[in-house]
């Protein structure tokens, strides 16, 4: 299987091509040189400078993308929402049958603002009592960027409903360099690395008629408010990882 990854020169993208690697034959859409790896070297916001990387691709992972530090909407505006749209066209437009994309957890982490998910972000747990974990079809994102990728969401939705394209968004926690989580929020919303790139290569592997769907990950962590129960039910994916053993 011949699949495209955007954005592999980032911590993502490395984890991605290490799980990947020995199992499909990897093309990166990269704005740097991959090396050891064919790469297209182009910016996602260039429709015209990107096509050609989707030539004979069978799936795409896109992972490139503005999501370090505070993005301001003039930052944002040409890689996550004038590059995500290319991306999802030109796959289209080369016949690619599915993109597993990189939402977050951004999508919902306007939730934080309120109790209990408040006290877990903090690290009160005593003062979270028992909670619900949020869902897939949970919506209050955080910020202009936590915005972009409900469009992404939305903008996928649609790619699978008018052309039959298998869509797959993935949520995605705090990854990291150190891959352990470094503050007291992340005790509940870290991903590590090879939790996160397993998770890729599930949904590459999915059966061919999941045509739409969204899931977090996260790794197994004790504080977490965010459901893996659907990504295990869909899927068969489990975390093997935990921020409780860092």
């Amino acid at each position: 299987m011949k699949v495209l990854v955007t954005g592999m020169s980032g911590l993502i993208g490395k984890a991605i091509r290490k799980e990947l690697g020995d199992e499909y034959d990897l093309r990166a859409l990269n704005r740097s040189a991959v090396d050891g790896i064919e790469c297209v070297r182009a910016d996602i916001s260039d429709m015209d400078a990107i096509r050609r990387a989707f030539e004979g691709i069978d799936q795409v992972v896109h992972m490139a993308a503005i999501a370090h530090g505070s993005p301001e909407w003039d930052q944002l505006l040409p890689f996550n929402v004038i590059g995500t749209y290319n991306v999802f066209e030109a796959a289209r437009q080369a016949g690619v049958k599915r993109v597993v994309y990189a939402s977050s957890g951004a999508t919902i982490s306007g939730y934080e603002q309120e109790e209990p998910y408040k006290a877990l972000s903090e690290g009160r747990y005593v003062d979270a009592g028992e909670w619900e974990n949020l869902t897939h079809e949970s919506l209050r994102p955080s910020g202009i960027y936590g915005c972009t990728k409900v469009w992404a969401e939305a903008l996928a939705r649609h790619y699978s409903d008018k052309h039959g394209m298998s869509m797959i968004g993935l949520r995605i926690g705090a990854v990291n360099d150190e891959d352990k989580p470094l503050q007291t929020r992340q005790q509940s919303v870290w991903c590590s690395q090879r939790d996160v790139a397993r998770m890729v290569h599930t949904c590459l592997d999915a059966p061919a008629d999941l045509a739409y769907d969204i899931f977090f990950i996260v790794s197994n962590n004790k504080y977490s408010y965010r459901d893996m129960a659907h990504a295990k039910d869909v899927l068969g994916y489990e975390p093997l990882d935990s921020a409780d053993d860092r």
